[in-house]
């Protein structure tokens, strides 16, 4: 099924019921080539372009609930590749590339927008630091503009400029940063898999995995065995969890990560705002909600909720950047569960049990990276070598200390990430 413009006119004018599902709702077979665990944004891709780049479609997405709901449906739905250090510069640089072809790619709207991202900056030190990272980017390939307060009280008049605590010293631009429709890049690529013969398989809780001879087998499910000559755990904050059935214990904390999003407004905010000093990034929504976020709630835990002090602490963030926003009334929040590495930086790479894969340790970066996360991850499984853009994204860096990307500079602490 094709989308169109045509299309949408003609379903709309014949009561929308010619409109097919969107993918195969598949039951599990006996064997696969390659088994995924985790149906969200990261396993779906992953899926799509082993399909679509490498031909391999005897695969199978195992997720527990439904697709994408998950951490791909919670989440600030931030674009970016403003990525410091070698390793993380070249990978989210990669993935961008990707978003901006992917709806072409998919033939499906997933409200990719485009409308930049400004950094705040509240000191020397800071304006110092915010000159080094954009002349990284620049060097990546990548776009970055160094912003005056000037310059920003043209295109932010809404903040508050005059406050003596965080002074606002100027911002760094990337304009080909924004913003995408979560559910909506989920659904895309599920559905790209889906066509090409991909079953995704939902409902089905991964409880085991079958390893024999230091080798992978395949995995236990609530459905029945499944074997597999390759698996990849591709479940973000439950990376932990679903190691441990292998017997491994990953460099992985998980904890949570509240968002919240207003009432609809007029639209007021252009771009993604991120506050220099209090961890707070804001934008709006094409519903006209602001959706906004904060620091991770400090303590280690599975469950997809948050706590009071967090939400106070986000709040005073915002209000303290941006009084405006005070009138809004807040109509919701959620939880996501980060898988938070000791440097900051992902792991898309081999375990130490052949055949089993893992792709994890995304902390602040999980959405933003989901088309190159799945094109470099499939690219692992077709041909067991990284792909350049993920060739720094090694597990061994975290046993050796070669090769680690404390891209914040706050040290090997997990929740500090």
């Amino acid at each position: 099924m094709r989308f169109s413009g045509l299309r949408v006119l003609r379903e709309g004018l014949t009561g929308n019921r010619g409109w097919q599902a969107h993918w195969r709702d598949a039951s599990p077979k006996d064997a696969y080539d390659v088994v995924i665990i985790g149906g969200g944004g990261h396993g779906l891709a992953t899926a799509y372009y082993l399909a679509r780049e490498h031909g391999i479609t005897n695969v199978a997405v195992l997720e527990k609930g439904y697709l994408g709901g998950g951490n791909v449906g919670r989440n600030t739905t931030i674009v970016r590749a403003n990525y410091f250090l070698p390793g993380n510069s070249e990978f989210y640089s990669h993935s961008l590339k990707l978003w901006e072809g992917l709806e072409q790619e998919l033939n499906y709207n997933v409200m990719h927008s485009q409308r930049g991202q400004i950094v705040l900056f509240h000191s020397d030190g800071q304006r110092d630091a915010a000159i080094r990272r954009g002349n990284a980017m620049r060097n990546q390939g990548d776009d970055a503009e160094l912003l005056s307060v000037a310059r920003l009280k043209k295109v932010l008049p809404y903040l508050d400029y005059e406050q003596a605590r965080f002074p606002i010293y100027g911002g760094l631009l990337q304009r080909r940063a924004g913003t995408a429709r979560h559910d909506a890049v989920a659904w895309g690529y599920a559905r790209g898999a889906s066509e090409r013969g991909v079953d995704l398989i939902q409902n089905c809780d991964v409880t085991g995995i079958d390893i024999e001879g230091g080798a992978v087998k395949g995995v236990q499910t609530s459905r029945g065995v499944i074997r597999a000559k390759k698996v990849a755990v591709i479940v973000a904050g439950r990376s932990s969890q679903v190691a441990a059935m292998a017997g491994m214990r990953l460099p992985i904390e998980s904890h949570v990560l509240q968002a919240f999003v207003t009432e609809g407004l007029k639209p007021c905010i252009d771009h993604v705002v991120s506050f220099g000093m209090g961890h707070f990034y804001i934008s709006q929504s094409d519903k006209g909600g602001l959706v906004f976020g904060g620091d991770l709630d400090m303590y280690a835990s599975y469950a997809a909720r948050g706590n009071l002090p967090l939400v106070e602490h986000v709040m005073e963030a915002g209000m303290t950047l941006m009084p405006m926003i005070g009138q809004a009334k807040v109509l919701r929040s959620w939880g996501g569960i980060m898988d938070m590495s000791p440097d900051g930086s992902p792991i898309i790479d081999k375990s130490p049990v052949e055949g089993l894969y893992l792709n994890c340790g995304w902390c602040y970066g999980g959405f933003k990276a989901v088309p190159g996360s799945g094109h470099c991850m499939a690219h692992l499984l077709a041909t067991d070598r990284p792909h350049a853009a993920a060739a720094r994204l090694r597990l061994d860096r975290f046993r050796t200390g070669r090769g680690l990307m404390d891209e914040e500079g706050t040290g090997a602490q997990h929740n500090l990430h």
